[in-house]
C-alpha cells in the first residue's frame, strides 16, 4: 500500500482530491455559509491570486526561456479555447467555459508530478509553459469577458446614442489590464527586467499568501459543491471535462508531433494538458457570477478523473 501511494500520480492528485473533499465535509457541515465562501472567494481572487503571479512572475525573463514546446501546447490550448467560444458563443459564460475547458491545475498537481516523474529539467519546460500559459489563457479570458459586456451594454442600450465601438474596445482592453490577475503579472515581469531581488520582508509575506491560494481555492470548490446539485450541471460539466482531460493532450501531442517534438519536451506539455481543470477557472467563474456551478462541478470532476487518464496520458506520451 505505501509503494502505491509513493506513485508520482497518486501522490500529486490525492492531495487534491483531499482537498475538495474536506471543503465538501466544511460546507455539508455548515462552518461556512454560500455567502461567506463568496467573500473568502473574492478574497482569494483579490489578495492571494496577485502575490502568487506577482512573485512568480518577478523571477522570469522571458529572453532566457525556451519556447519551443510551448507552441506544440498552444496549438491544441488555441483549438480548445476557440472552439468551446464558438460553440457557446462570444458572451460572458462562453468565457468562463473555455477558461474551464483549458486551464490546467499546474500549481497544486503540475510542479510536484512534473518534479517527481521528470525532474529538474522537466520542472524548467513546465516554469517556461506555465509563465505563458498563466498569462495568455487569463488575460484572454479577461478580455472576452470585458468585450462581452461592453457588447452586451451596447445591445441594451440600442435605441440610445452609446459610446463608438472603439471607445468600447478600448475600454474592454483597459479593463482587462487594470484586473487582478494580468496587472501582476505584468507588473511581475517589469520587475524581472529590473534584475533586482525582491527584499525579504517584501518577498516573505508573498510567499506565504502566495502559498495559501492552492488550499483555499481548492478548500472553496469542495464547499461550493455541497451547495450544487451536481445532477443540474452534469451535462454541461461532462463536456468541459472531455474537452480538458481528453481532447487537450490528444491536441497537443498531435501539436508537438507536427512540429516535430520529441523527448522529455512532449512528456512535459502533454503531461501539463492532461492534468485535472484549475482551481483559478473556478475562481474567475466566481468573480464575475457566471456558470459557477458548471465550473465548479467541472473542477471536481475533473480531478477525480484524472486519478486515471493522467497516467493513461503519461504512458502513450512515451511512445511518441
Amino acid at each position: 500500500m505505501p509503494a502505491v501511494l509513493n506513485d508520482p500520480v497518486l501522490a500529486s492528485l490525492l492531495p487534491v482530491v483531499l482537498l475538495i473533499v474536506t471543503g465538501y465535509v466544511a460546507g455539508r457541515l455548515r462552518w461556512l455559509s454560500p455567502s461567506g465562501a463568496r467573500e473568502l472567494s473574492t478574497l482569494v481572487f483579490y489578495l492571494l491570486v496577485p502575490a502568487l503571479l506577482f512573485r512568480t512572475m518577478g523571477k522570469v525573463r522571458p529572453q532566457d526561456l525556451d519556447f519551443t514546446p510551448v507552441g506544440a501546447y498552444f496549438i491544441g490550448l488555441g483549438v480548445v479555447f476557440a472552439g468551446t467560444l464558438l460553440v457557446n458563443g462570444f458572451n460572458r459564460r462562453a468565457s468562463v467555459l473555455a477558461l474551464a475547458a483549458c486551464f490546467s491545475n499546474t500549481i497544486m498537481i503540475g510542479i510536484p508530478l512534473v518534479g517527481l516523474a521528470y525532474g529538474e529539467q522537466g520542472l524548467v519546460t513546465l516554469f517556461t509553459l506555465y509563465t505563458v500559459h498563466t498569462v495568455s489563457l487569463l488575460t484572454c479570458a479577461t478580455l472576452v469577458m470585458e468585450l462581452s459586456i461592453q457588447k452586451e451594454l451596447r445591445e441594451a442600450h440600442a435605441d440610445a446614442a452609446g459610446p463608438a465601438l472603439w471607445r468600447s474596445v478600448l475600454d474592454a482592453l483597459r479593463k482587462s489590464i487594470l484586473h487582478p490577475v494580468p496587472l501582476p503579472i505584468l507588473a511581475g515581469m517589469a520587475w524581472a527586467q529590473t534584475g533586482w531581488s525582491l527584499p525579504a520582508v517584501v518577498d516573505k509575506p508573498l510567499a506565504l499568501l502566495g502559498a495559501a491560494m492552492g488550499p483555499m481555492a481548492l478548500l472553496l470548490v469542495g464547499v461550493t459543491l455541497s451547495q450544487v446539485r451536481i445532477s443540474d450541471h452534469l451535462r454541461g460539466a461532462t463536456a468541459l471535462v472531455a474537452a480538458k482531460n481528453f481532447a487537450l493532450p490528444a491536441l497537443v501531442a498531435a501539436g508537438g508531433w507536427a512540429l516535430g517534438l520529441t523527448g522529455l519536451p512532449l512528456w512535459v506539455v502533454v503531461t501539463v494538458a492532461a492534468l485535472p481543470a484549475g482551481a483559478n477557472s473556478f475562481l474567475f467563474s466566481q468573480r464575475y457570477q457566471v456558470a459557477e456551478d458548471t465550473v465548479t462541478t467541472t473542477v471536481g470532476l475533473s480531478t477525480l478523473l484524472a486519478l486515471a487518464t493522467v497516467p493513461v496520458a503519461m504512458l502513450l506520451v512515451r511512445g511518441l
